[in-house]
């Protein structure tokens, strides 16, 4: 194959992996959101559910490229990993958590075309980070005033001043 068909496969495979990320997200999130309000648990729960949630979120998302990574490395000729030897799936998952949080150790370098994929996770990565955060927020905000103790919290009675 060509240098050019490479190129053009390895973008098609990063546009695929960035749909699949982001749809896993959307769902993980859109779950999290329409079932928390339902559960009859502490709000401490609820907090921590989103975070647990996110977090798993993002876990899915660094497996799926992962996958890419181990099947394109071993199945397809786009590319290979130079440095500590990449020799079993469980290294491309380092590799694709160290890409997506942009941590950048630099132990286990692509080469070829997948330089491309690693380049749109991290990337996403940083996009799905800032959504995560945004979410976090948003939930807090909303769940925050079930403690006890929060000014707009149904316990707490209005005095007049």
């Amino acid at each position: 194959m060509t240098s050019e068909f490479n190129f053009l496969l390895a973008t098609l495979v990063g546009f695929f992996l960035v749909l699949a990320t982001v749809m896993v997200h959307y769902e993980a999130l859109r779950l999290i959101s329409l079932l928390l309000p339902r559960l009859k648990v502490q709000p401490r729960l609820r907090i921590l559910a989103v975070i647990y949630g996110v977090f798993l979120a993002h876990t899915i998302e660094v497996w799926i490229f992962a996958s890419a990574y181990y099947l394109l490395s071993e199945q397809m000729p786009l590319g290979s990993f130079s440095g500590v030897a990449a020799s079993q799936f469980f290294d491309y998952v380092y590799f694709s958590v160290v890409v997506y949080t942009s941590l950048g150790f630099g132990d286990l370098l692509p080469v070829q075309h997948v330089r491309l994929i690693a380049g749109m996770e991290s990337l996403l990565g940083l996009v799905m980070i800032g959504w995560s955060a945004s979410f976090t927020y948003l939930m807090m905000e909303r769940f925050w005033k079930d403690h006890p103790g929060h000014p707009n919290h149904p316990s707490r009675k209005d005095t007049p001043n």
